[in-house]
């Protein structure tokens, strides 16, 4: 619904300003600040602000602010743009506008904190819902902007958790798997489509991703993880999501996210349960994934996937689940999984958390573990 008024109102004289100190400690109590300078000139802005150009503004004040009551505060370069600005919010129904008497310049020249002007007018658009938090804020968005994201497979857990990174504006996703799009995967890997079947799953999910998000940047590699290439394929990533179907590839991220301190998202699912937990090998409280699983099972006590089945909207929530994960690791918020397995049950819909501390004698992370070189071991699973 449009907030813009019926007819053209005369210009008002009772727009409000506060000084940028007043502004600040605002912001941290739920007020939205928009800075309405043009995009050229937010080379710089305030900490958590949302950046508008002011001849857009009525154009987009809805999506930024969708609630009437909502305070909101303008800034521009001077305070003399943002007058306007706040008048126009006045005339549109906005409740509590104020503008930021003497503008950015006046913000800087008090030492209030400042982020790289990252979010354009598309950026401000696309995120405004995540933005308006205050655990996100411009400066969150442009750090999400900013990573690279690993998912090894992009199958029913890593397509729901693909498609919310790439939505929320993780600016590099790395997408890894070696299958081919199959009729069977449909009802659980929503990333793709019937129209691509036959196509590699990457480039499916990669058409799709880029539909969602053109803003983002998805790197393709139709190869399988294997001891000779784990380390290239996740090295220089800030988290590596693990949607893989096997043990063997588990093993080999538990052993290369470990000596190249990435942390490690971790979701399993079979028939109607799943389970989730970040192994975090920068802390040095937190677990590893062989301290969970010391040693590969057998044959017998790993049933095919395809034999043993899953209920296709499963995949859906621990994926999200570890899509959740991968975005709180990334801004630096909340309390993580590490330390504790989160198990769900979906015939019961009920979450069950269990301990999970790091093992002394792991044989990933422990005191006396050593590293021998990756080695492939045998995959039990076939198909997630």
């Amino acid at each position: 619904m449009s907030h813009l008024p019926s007819s053209p109102a005369a210009p008002r004289n009772d727009v409000r300003e506060v000084t940028p100190a007043e502004a600040k400690v605002r912001l941290g109590q739920g007020a939205v600040l928009i800075d309405v300078r043009e995009d050229d000139e937010r080379a710089s802005v305030p900490e958590g602000s949302l950046g508008v150009p002011r001849g857009l503004l009525p154009m987009r004040a809805a999506t930024l602010v969708s609630n009437l009551g909502t305070p909101v505060l303008l800034i521009c370069g001077s305070g003399v743009r943002s007058r306007l600005a706040a008048a126009t919010m006045l005339d549109m129904g906005y409740q509590d506008v104020a503008s930021v008497a003497g503008g950015f310049a006046r913000w800087s020249a008090e030492g209030l904190p400042t982020t790289a002007g990252l979010l354009d007018t598309d950026a401000a658009d696309r995120y405004a819902r995540q933005v308006i938090l205050p655990q996100v804020g411009a400066a969150g968005q442009a750090r999400l902007a900013a990573s690279k994201v690993v998912i090894v497979g992009a199958g029913g857990l890593g397509a729901p958790a693909m498609l919310y990174l790439a939505g929320a504006g993780v600016g590099h996703l790395t997408l890894i798997d070696d299958d081919l799009v199959e009729r069977s995967n449909l009802h659980r890997q929503v990333v793709h489509a019937d129209s691509r079947i036959g196509m590699a799953k990457v480039e499916s999910a990669r058409a799709q991703l880029l539909e969602l998000n053109p803003s983002i940047i998805v790197t393709t590699r139709a190869e399988r993880l294997q001891a000779a290439n784990v380390e290239s394929l996740i090295e220089g990533h800030d988290v590596v999501l693990d949607g893989a179907d096997n043990f063997s590839v588990r093993y080999l991220l538990a052993a290369a996210t470990g000596r190249l301190k990435i942390p490690m998202v971790y979701g399993a699912v079979e028939r109607f349960s799943g389970q989730v937990s970040v192994f975090d090998p920068r802390r040095d409280d937190s677990p590893c994934y062989r301290c969970l699983f010391p040693h590969p099972p057998a044959a017998a006590d790993a049933p095919n996937c395809n034999e043993a089945g899953v209920l296709g909207v499963l995949p859906g929530t621990i994926g999200l689940l570890q899509g959740t994960e991968v975005l709180k690791l990334l801004l630096g918020i909340g309390e993580s999984l590490v330390g504790r397995l989160l198990t769900y049950d979906a015939l019961a819909m009920r979450f069950h958390q269990i301990v999970l501390p790091r093992d002394p004698m792991c044989p990933g992370c422990g005191a006396d573990a050593g590293f021998a070189g990756y080695r492939d071991i045998e995959a039990f699973c076939a198909s997630t």
